[in-house]
């Protein structure tokens, strides 16, 4: 429904079973994985997707992204960077241990995991800066 009637196309299908992350989008601020979710789940609430972070990478987290090379093949991104969001939504100054029980639920086939919690721990500090 994303992709394909509403026409965000940053929000990719991965595995279509919840598994591997590439979809995740927020559903009143919750990560949820849209290949699994209902339309109808999603009846009256906020849906945000990759696109709602900002149109021109200024947000701290693609922002970070760029700065610590973490796309690779890119295929998981989106759905990394939402995951990415909602944790520093939740928490403005996650430990390790926070970033890896956010982050378990999204795969990266190219393994960039490290880069990818070095993201996030220079966005969290961008972030309280701001």
């Amino acid at each position: 429904m994303i992709r394909d009637e509403i026409g965000l196309t940053g929000t990719k299908f991965g595995c279509g079973m919840a598994q591997c992350g590439a979809c995740t989008v927020h559903l009143d601020g919750v990560p949820v994985r849209s290949c699994s979710t209902p339309v109808s789940a999603a009846a009256g609430k906020k849906v945000s997707t990759i696109e709602s972070l900002s149109a021109d990478n200024s947000h701290p987290l693609q922002k970070a992204w760029i700065a610590h090379d973490v796309p690779q093949c890119g295929y998981c991104q989106s759905g990394q960077l939402m995951s990415a969001a909602a944790l520093l939504n939740s928490n403005k100054n996650p430990s390790d241990a926070d970033i890896d029980a956010a982050m378990s639920g999204n795969i990266c086939r190219c393994g960039t995991y490290g880069r990818i919690k070095a993201a996030i721990k220079t966005a969290a500090t961008d972030m309280q800066k701001a």
